[in-house]
């Protein structure tokens, strides 16, 4: 029997959700692309995990192969869910830091100040492509440290053992409906509404 992946509640109902995230999202946007879009992620990697059952393995090989196909989705539509459940999570608060004093810390430590950790998660963000997402992450595995990660899609780009502590997805549908072309105003307004204290859970949660 294949495995089972969840779809994650977020922290707030659908109907707080239009309220909460409204200086970010439209109230249209917070339902389809948490309802459609992160949804339909959980959705495909059950599908795959199910396939993947039978999926023929003595066939494999670098140019086509149905295994390979399904493994290559796999990893798309894992990392698609992950970062949405994290995006949600970081979503629906005041943007007051003193909520989050260990994060803060490390933020500080790490870049100097919050203004310049913004300026500097805000420019990774812009640089995605059209599909992306702006990602503080935590090094577990290697420097211990914090990292603005650029990824394209869901994971170019991502490392190996980064944790993410704050995902920004700057995919198009995330932010058009509202903003139309103007990332840099929808990022702002994201860093805006970020609850720092459940990042400041998270954070504590994978830096030990």
């Amino acid at each position: 029997m294949s495995y089972e992946w969840k779809f994650n509640k977020r922290p707030y109902t659908d109907e707080e959700a239009a309220k909460l995230l409204e200086v970010v999202i439209d109230a249209d946007t917070a339902n389809w692309h948490y309802n459609t879009h992160h949804k339909g992620y959980v959705t495909f990697l059950n599908n795959i995990e199910t396939e993947l059952q039978t999926a023929d393995r003595a066939k494999a090989n670098g140019n086509y192969s149905n295994v390979g196909e399904l493994k290559r989705r796999f990893t798309w539509n894992h990392a698609g869910a992950l970062l949405h459940d994290v995006y949600w999570d970081n979503l629906g608060g005041d943007g007051d830091t003193s909520k989050g004093p260990e994060v803060i810390a490390a933020i500080e430590k790490e870049f100097g100040s919050v203004d310049n950790w913004k300026a500097d998660f805000k420019a990774t963000a812009v640089s995605a492509k059209l599909s992306g997402w702006g990602v503080l992450a935590f090094d577990q595995l290697y420097s211990q440290r914090l990292l603005d990660v650029l990824v394209d899609e869901h994971h170019y780009g991502a490392i190996w053992g980064g944790i993410p502590i704050i995902a920004c997805d700057v995919f198009e549908h995330a932010y058009y409906h509202k903003d139309g072309p103007l990332r840099a105003a929808y990022i702002d307004n994201f860093l805006k509404n970020l609850n720092w204290g459940r990042i400041n859970d998270r954070y504590k949660k994978y830096a030990k």
